[in-house]
């Protein structure tokens, strides 16, 4: 809310951040209240606690709803219409099958994993997971060995892809909420993404399928093969996935070069080549390109439209939080809050990067929804942005990994991800912990690891 000046110092106001958080997770953990309507209470109750005139709570609410939404909920939307008719036509089985002949079967476990990190970018992590198990477990009774050999990299590149890379709504939201160049976090996030996810999930899935030999499960989907009579070619499937990457991509190097002079500012062809490669521009091109190309001779225009309308029923409870969460964050800065919590750490000279990645690990730990975990800390550490001196492009894009890698790590019961894994993959409560939970806390460390050290040379 413009011209409203906090009415509490900064310990009041950090208490009251603190009591708000503790209150969220109660609410969600302890009374199940979900996340959106949990999110929605205590956005109410913390901007009356921070003295907040009971005029302006409801227009700092909508501020922080709608702002959020405004960005997110473009991306989210057709980049999950995207990963559903690459699945439904078909697309990941004969990626997969590509890969696992190019690799061979000895390297099964990397051509599984390389097909999940490219469908990765438009598929969500669960829905990329049960496109991919029924290829992982046709592939593990062919080769032999334990199903965690091939499952882990396939569902580490999803959930590595999922937390590192727009369009999805978690670093979407970060980079929102914190003013970084939605591009460079696409391509900063890509770079991070592969080594993270071959150290924590590719080389840990090969020694937890030695360590525990865990057969491939009874078959609770389909067997891994191609079920569409004329599935899309191999150059067809790359050409969508690589179409908004190579688009928003040109769109980072054509701002670069007007930044530095060697293209003109102002003139018409720059400007059209920005418009096409900005982040909710690339996606709708691509959207329109895959109805055209995945659809031709396949089905008709009102199979592509149910289709395409169908992806967006279940992302709705997903952008509906990431919404909730950005409005949380809106009465945290309107507030005084997040200035305070600036002016805090400032004092402790502690680096803006490590808060990000501690405040997103511990929201993680207490309540298990990433998306809940991201949203909140972006929120939450956004004004300490802000409030720093000397940040570039390249540092805003790397505090977002941070975000995304504390919001990654420790996942246990509290996360529907490790219900679904365990479940999928036939194994206890203890087996699940042991395997799933270090390897998302691997992949937390590392990720954070590599965003921390480029951030100390860059």
């Amino acid at each position: 809310m413009e011209n409203f000046e906090p009415v509490y110092g900064t310990g009041p106001l950090l208490g009251i951040a603190a009591g708000a958080i503790a209150l969220l997770l109660f609410l969600i953990i302890r009374f199940k209240l979900h996340a959106f309507v949990a999110l929605i209470l205590v956005s109410v109750l913390t901007a009356l606690a921070a003295g907040i005139p009971v005029s302006g709570v409801v227009p700092t609410l909508l501020d922080g709803f709608g702002g959020t939404l405004a960005s997110v909920a473009l991306l989210v939307g057709l980049g999950v219409m995207i990963g559903r008719l690459l699945e439904i036509t078909g697309g990941a089985a004969v990626l997969a099958g590509v890969l696992i002949r190019t690799f061979g079967e000895r390297r099964a476990p990397l051509a599984l994993g390389v097909a999940s990190l490219l469908f990765g970018f438009p598929i969500f992590f669960d829905a990329g997971l049960i496109v991919m198990l029924p290829i992982v477990f046709s592939v593990a009774r062919r080769v032999g060995g334990s199903v965690l050999t091939y499952a882990l990299p396939t569902a580490g590149a999803f959930a590595v892809m999922h937390a590192f890379v727009p369009p999805h709504p978690g670093p979407v939201t970060a980079a929102v909420e914190i003013g970084a160049d939605m591009g460079l976090t696409l391509l900063v996030g890509l770079l991070l993404a592969i080594p993270t996810w071959y150290l924590a999930s590719y080389l840990f899935g090969l020694w937890a399928g030695r360590k525990w030999e865990l057969p491939v499960p009874e078959d609770i989907m389909s067997d891994g093969t191609v079920d569409h009579e004329d599935p899309p070619s191999l150059g067809t499937v790359l050409a969508v996935l690589l179409l908004p990457m190579l688009l928003i991509f040109a769109n980072t190097g054509v701002s670069t070069l007007v930044s530095v002079g060697t293209l003109p500012e102002g003139v018409l062809w720059v400007e059209s080549l920005q418009l096409v490669g900005q982040t909710p521009v690339a996606l709708l091109i691509t959207v329109l390109f895959a109805m055209v190309v995945l659809s031709s001779g396949r089905f008709t225009r009102q199979r592509v439209e149910e289709i395409v309308g169908g992806a967006l029923g279940p992302v709705c409870a997903i952008i509906l939080i990431t919404g909730a969460g950005g409005m949380f964050g809106g009465v945290l800065q309107a507030s005084g809050i997040g200035g305070a919590l600036a002016d805090t750490l400032e004092t402790t000279g502690l680096p803006v990067i490590v808060a990000a990645f501690v405040i997103a690990l511990a929201l993680r730990v207490a309540q298990g929804s990433a998306t809940v975990a991201l949203t909140t800390a972006a929120g939450l550490i956004a004004p300490a942005v802000q409030a720093s001196t000397g940040l570039s492009s390249i540092d805003l894009a790397l505090i977002v990994i941070a975000i995304a890698s504390g919001a990654t790590a420790l996942s246990h019961v509290n996360d529907s991800g490790f219900w679904l894994v365990g479940r999928f993959l036939g194994m206890d409560v203890k087996t699940t912990l042991k395997t799933w939970t270090v390897m998302e806390t691997l992949i937390g460390f590392i990720g954070f690891g590599f965003a921390f050290g480029l951030s100390l040379v860059l």
